[in-house]
């Protein structure tokens, strides 16, 4: 059987969104980024590692990315969230 990957638009939103909820639940704005995030040395790291595996290394790239979106809304929806906490 083989692996259909299924694409989902609002997959990374909803990902930011609850790390978000954590945000607001009192966790630190910062190590909830280093939970998100994936360092580009370890990508590097991992992709020297999988050389000869293109299609791991494929893989590699899209989840790298996919992480970095969520990393950007979830940062976007941290500085909302002060902006509207200095108006009120």
């Amino acid at each position: 059987m083989a692996f259909q990957q299924e694409f989902d638009p609002s997959a990374p939103q909803r990902e930011a969104a609850l790390f978000y909820g954590l945000f607001l639940r009192g966790h630190s704005a910062e190590a909830l980024r280093r939970d998100i995030d994936v360092p580009s040395k370890l990508l590097t790291k991992l992709l020297r590692r999988h050389r000869n595996e293109m299609a791991v290394r494929e893989n590699l790239r899209r989840v790298y990315y996919y992480r970095k979106q969520v990393l950007a809304i979830f940062d976007e929806l941290v500085n909302r969230e002060r902006v509207r906490e200095r108006v009120h």
